[in-house]
């Protein structure tokens, strides 16, 4: 076969297969092999394979950054790791008591004041919620609930709890229940029933998930089910333990949350170039993030420290830094939805390009920006309306209290959301430019890098050049 410096573009053909040779210019199908060339630039293809899209140079600049950065998380994992949770004696309060399981066995329905349950208004006022509610109790209908405790060294032990009337939880024959043990309290007041056994319902909506992710997802679905159990490893094994440790929440969260990132983006997308500049648009972000929620929460003054859960882990912990803290869940907080948006718009890229290799970096920043407007409007709405669904209750209570905006939005609960949502929200915004423009440059310097060479063999060959697409076969990334 004779041999050219420089092979013009094949068909197409239908079955996705390749041309093995090509025409010259001057051989008599010449005509032919222009009309190709001008007309189908979009699936011009070389007889010696598929191209590998990442270049060499590229190659070792991405892993120039992201190797040193991977072997600095393994060595904040390895010197912050640690190991066990330091212990405490138990306070009885909130979710640091012992907790049993047991079931309600029986339930009967008695009178409150033969039951001494409650208490008449000391001025027999019943305007008031407590004087309307003592007024209740006294005239009312209790329930006497007899509960079995089934786990512990009591196992099998019974004991009774009176259930006012107006009471939120009402209990009922049969209910699994968690009750609350002290054993310095007298011997009839050592349990208590706190909560409802949710454990079977839990799981069974785990399941569902599990499944329907599987069965949408199939293969990915499966790696997103591994790489967020690895996440909640790192987090339950790593970063709540080194907290309270005393390790400085900040570097902890950052390094766990790095962790997590390249674990989950690189298990679910596959180790390629695609998926590096994810964890590279990521990782700019977060940093962003940092440094936003680290000169705010300074600047508002905001301790970290306004319910009674963290006042608890303040009075166990006094060496935590709750402001510290505060910005810790600030990182690990956006960056689920950073991943969403950096690896959505790598891809927006990529399949841009795939679309119409002819465009250059600036062309698919431009196309990719486009899709990114549209994915930061919903995401933002996304993220502010999650933090208003967690705050709900409590911007109940300030709307009964007739406070105004500026009130509500001065205090420290109300602010410390504020700042959370508009510094993750800051992150994600910034995320789209950065990872499409970073997406934009490396698929772009990907494809024309194989070419350069023969570019300058003539005018036709150049225009042609970056033109590496064929429609038939789908190319490594």
């Amino acid at each position: 076969m004779e041999q050219y410096p420089h092979q013009p573009p094949e068909p197409h053909r239908r079955d996705g297969s390749e041309q093995g040779t090509g025409h010259g210019h001057g051989a008599p199908e010449s005509g032919r092999g222009a009309a190709f060339g001008h007309g189908h630039a979009h699936g011009h293809s070389h007889s010696h394979g598929p191209a590998a899209p990442v270049s060499q140079h590229l190659r070792k600049v991405i892993a120039a950054i992201l190797v040193p950065f991977t072997a600095a998380v393994l060595v904040g994992l390895v010197v912050l790791w640690p190991g066990q949770a330091p212990e405490h004696k138990r306070t009885g309060v909130g979710f640091d008591r012992q907790t049993q399981q047991a079931t309600v066995t029986r339930v009967a329905e008695l009178s409150c004041a033969s039951a001494n349950a409650s208490g008449v208004p000391p001025t027999g006022d019943t305007s008031t919620a407590e004087g309307s509610s003592a007024q209740q109790r006294a005239k009312g209908t209790c329930r006497k609930a007899t509960i079995r405790v089934d786990t512990g060294k009591d196992k099998g032990r019974t004991f009774t709890e009176i259930v006012q009337p107006d009471q939120s939880r009402q209990l009922h024959q049969g209910e699994k229940v968690v009750v609350a043990y002290e054993p310095s309290a007298p011997r009839d007041l050592q349990y208590a029933v706190t909560d409802v056994n949710r454990k079977f319902p839990m799981t069974l909506l785990a399941g569902i998930f599990a499944v329907a992710v599987v069965l949408v997802g199939r293969l990915r679905g499966v790696m997103a089910l591994v790489a967020l159990a690895v996440s909640f490893l790192v987090l339950t094994l790593f970063i709540l333990p080194a907290i309270l440790q005393g390790s400085n929440p900040l570097l902890v969260a950052v390094i766990g949350s790095s962790a997590i990132m390249l674990i989950a983006l690189y298990l679910c997308h596959g180790l390629s170039a695609r998926t590096s500049v994810a964890v590279l648009g990521t990782l700019i972000s977060l940093a962003l993030i940092g440094v936003l929620g680290s000169l705010f929460i300074g600047w508002a003054a905001l301790t970290g420290n306004t319910d009674d859960n963290t006042g608890l882990i303040h009075g166990l912990y006094p060496s935590i830094d709750m402001s510290g803290l505060l910005l810790a869940g600030v990182i690990i907080g956006s960056l689920g939805v950073l991943d969403d948006v950096t690896v959505t718009q790598t891809s927006a890229v990529w399949e841009l390009h795939e679309a119409n290799p002819s465009m250059g970096w600036r062309g698919l920043y431009r196309a990719g920006i486009r899709i990114g407007r549209d994915h930061i409007a919903s995401v933002v709405n996304t993220l502010v309306l999650a933090y208003a669904g967690a705050a709900l209750p409590l911007l109940l209570l300030f709307s009964i209290a007739q406070s105004s905006v500026g009130t509500v939005a001065n205090s420290e609960l109300v602010a410390e959301e504020i700042v959370r949502t508009l510094v993750g929200s800051i992150g994600l915004v910034a995320s789209v430019p950065v990872t499409t423009a970073l997406a934009a440059l490396v698929v772009s310097a990907d494809r024309a890098a194989p070419d350069a060479g023969a570019a300058g063999a003539s005018a036709g060959a150049a225009r042609s050049a970056p033109a590496r697409g064929g429609r038939g076969r789908r190319r490594k990334r």
